[in-house]
């Protein structure tokens, strides 16, 4: 099986092409998918585009799959769809199944759980088939243009790199799922060659590690005589996600996934 990869030239879409070469690489000027599987990447990253430009998180997650879709109207067809855990919103029930509703609240959490139906009622119209993918937050080297709002976590772990002071919102006392790309790539490649069509998949650990754990760990490993300065969340932050998140990865488990890179291996990774 070849995949037609949309997006490949993000953090995660070239992780996955080394990973597994020899697949077709969609350019972003041409629409037309080149095999019948396809893997669609392309997205937006975080929240924070409503700031600068209000208009490119439909832009990029919902007009451009659309132009995508109207050349893919065929049975033949199975669509990959990369998405996010933004997706579950706020007042998720922990660990979040793929069953659990989704009550999304930032521009870029809306557009992703808007593409994900936009989807489906495409599929279930011409017949195509889909897999929904909802990533956790990816760390690993080769991320480009990182910052307090996209992958902070990798952001941070690089300012204590330089000894540069950092934030830490609540002394770290947040919750989240990581892991390492080369693990999700393992486990989007396996959902696209194994998992059931038309259904949804959650891509974590399925476990929480909190943040504090994580900069305590890069603080040791980089030998970083930084200032970490505790702050409260910003309004803004804790309006469009969970303070705390994790996902259950039974469905993932269950096609026989296995995570290979613990998440002190992977700080000890972005440490040096």
């Amino acid at each position: 099986m070849k995949l037609s990869i949309y997006g490949s030239t993000g953090f995660i879409g070239t992780h996955f092409i080394n990973n597994y070469p020899g697949q077709l690489q969609i350019k972003r000027d041409s629409l037309k998918p080149a095999s019948n599987d396809i893997l669609y990447f392309i997205s937006t990253v975080d929240n924070y585009n409503i700031f600068e430009d209000i208009t490119k998180d439909v832009k990029v997650n919902l007009e451009l799959l659309c132009k995508v879709l109207e050349n893919c109207k065929s049975s033949n067809i199975t669509f990959n769809f990369i998405s996010s855990w933004f997706v579950y919103g706020r007042d998720c029930t922990l660990p979040a199944e793929e069953s659990h509703t989704c009550k999304p609240t930032g521009f870029y959490s809306i557009t992703k759980k808007c593409a994900e139906d936009l989807l489906i009622s495409f599929c279930k119209t011409f017949e195509v088939k889909y897999r929904i993918i909802r990533l956790c937050n990816v760390l690993g080297k080769g991320d480009k243009g990182v910052s307090s709002k996209k992958n902070a976590v990798t952001w941070m772990i690089n300012r204590l790199k330089e000894n540069q002071s950092i934030n830490l919102y609540d002394n770290g006392q947040v919750d989240r799922d990581f892991m390492h790309v080369k693990d999700v790539c393992n486990a989007i490649n396996l959902i696209c060659k194994k998992g059931n069509k038309n259904e949804i998949y959650n891509v974590g650990s399925g476990k929480p590690t909190k943040l504090k754990y994580i900069i305590d760990l890069a603080y040791e490993y980089t030998k970083s005589s930084s200032k970490i300065n505790i702050i409260n969340e910003p309004t803004f932050h804790s309006n469009v996600q969970n303070k705390n998140f994790w996902m259950s990865n039974y469905k993932l488990r269950s096609l026989g996934f296995e995570q290979k890179i613990s998440i002190e291996k992977t700080i000890e990774e972005l440490s040096l």
